[in-house]
């Protein structure tokens, strides 16, 4: 029996350690697998120079975050991220011009790159909004 420390049973030294250091692992998932898929699963981590569990984690997280629920997610994100850089092309163009100078190939890059770093972000939002019932404006509200 543990004993009781301010009424409730003592915890143990890992359980104190993980408590004071924010963003301890301390959640485990469990799923079952064959013995084949297991050998399947092991040769990739070690193909990878990785621990079982690091590449599981880091398999799991990367899907979790960086991966579109569906292929219409994707699809938006490649239309909203296009739309973004013609936008945005047109008009430092326009403006370029207007000061008598040019685009820039440094400024075409910076475009491109913020498209492809909010792509993702966009589409989430264009979609929960059409499914909200916002979207169907034609972009005038």
């Amino acid at each position: 029996m543990s004993p009781l420390v301010n009424g409730s049973p003592a915890a143990s030294s890992a359980s104190e350690s993980a408590q004071e250091k924010p963003g301890f692992r301390t959640k485990t998932i469990a799923t079952r697998i064959t013995p084949e898929e297991l050998r399947e699963v092991e040769a990739a981590a070690e193909k990878n120079g990785k621990t079982l569990a690091v590449w599981l984690r880091e398999l799991a997280l990367n899907a979790a975050r960086e991966r579109p629920v569906d292929p219409t997610e994707l699809l938006l994100a490649e239309i909203s991220a296009l739309r973004f850089m013609l936008l945005n092309l047109f008009h430092a163009s326009a403006s370029a011009q207007s000061e008598g100078t040019y685009l820039l190939p440094e400024s075409v890059i910076k475009i491109r790159d913020k498209a492809e770093a909010r792509k993702l972000a966009d589409a989430r939002k264009l979609l929960t909004e059409f499914i909200a019932g916002e979207g169907g404006t034609g972009g005038q509200k």
